[in-house]
């Protein structure tokens, strides 16, 4: 099974990641001509359906980025139905302790290392021997992006099982008094990104971020972030359109 986003982690490498919120198998195509290790497909504030999940990953067939979803909530039922669908990897939001990753993980895996149920109808398809390579294969990422997760990140990172944790900035500035936004700047922040970093380190997981400019990533890739994405699909677009617009007008 061909995980590309796995062949990055074990070359010692950063994996460049993007992000697909838009419901639409041309513009997912059009990013997995890219040069991206992975992309993900935003089922949560993405403005895309399971359905077109399932559209958008066959249009990724021919790409070698790794097929990732980040599913609406911590629901065992659409976390597997993603999988079935061809995902290799998940990514979970509002993972605040021990126990959520716990009941995510075991989603992601079949027994008996978790309670995933066998159907894999188009996974099945494309990946040979799927049911006895998917284990070792399949990305779990739980999301830190709360004071309590924060709280809680050395337990969450030691969880069995658990590829590692992304870091949504936004959420978490929120979480800790701040407005929304990406690329943190502030001590508090960075001190929080740290100590997520750190814990990862310490459980030799895999830490990633949400980023919005290349510049940031690097740096970020330079601390030790293994995982980073650019935007999204919806934020390059735009910044595309008015860059374009405004040198016309210019």
């Amino acid at each position: 099974m061909k995980n590309r986003l796995r062949e990055t982690w074990a070359a010692g490498k950063p994996a460049v990641n993007g992000w697909l919120s838009v419901p639409s198998t041309v513009t997912a195509e059009i990013s997995g001509m890219a040069d991206f290790d992975s992309l993900l497909i935003d089922v949560q504030h993405g403005l895309v359906d399971y359905q077109m999940a399932l559209t958008m990953m066959q249009a990724l067939s021919g790409s070698d980025a790794t097929p990732l979803a980040r599913v609406p909530w911590n629901e065992p039922g659409i976390i597997m139905k993603l999988l079935d669908a061809g995902a290799l990897g998940i990514v979970c939001p509002m993972i605040n302790t021990r126990a959520d990753a716990e009941k995510f993980v075991g989603a992601c895996t079949y027994a008996p290392d978790g309670y995933r149920s066998s159907g894999p109808t188009r996974a099945g398809m494309i990946h040979a021997d799927y049911h006895n390579q998917a284990n070792a294969n399949i990305v779990s990422m739980a999301m830190v992006e709360t004071v309590e997760a924060l709280e809680n990140v050395d337990e969450i990172a030691t969880t069995p099982g658990l590829t590692g944790i992304y870091v949504g900035p936004s959420d978490l500035a929120i979480s800790m008094g701040f407005q929304p936004g990406l690329d943190r700047k502030e001590p508090e922040m960075v001190a929080a990104i740290d100590k997520i970093l750190s814990a990862c380190k310490n459980a030799g997981i895999v830490p990633g971020l949400h980023c919005m400019t290349p510049a940031y990533a690097k740096q970020m890739f330079a601390n030790g972030f293994r995982f980073a994405t650019l935007a999204s699909d919806v934020r390059i677009f735009t910044a595309g359109v008015n860059a374009i617009v405004a040198e016309a007008r210019s």
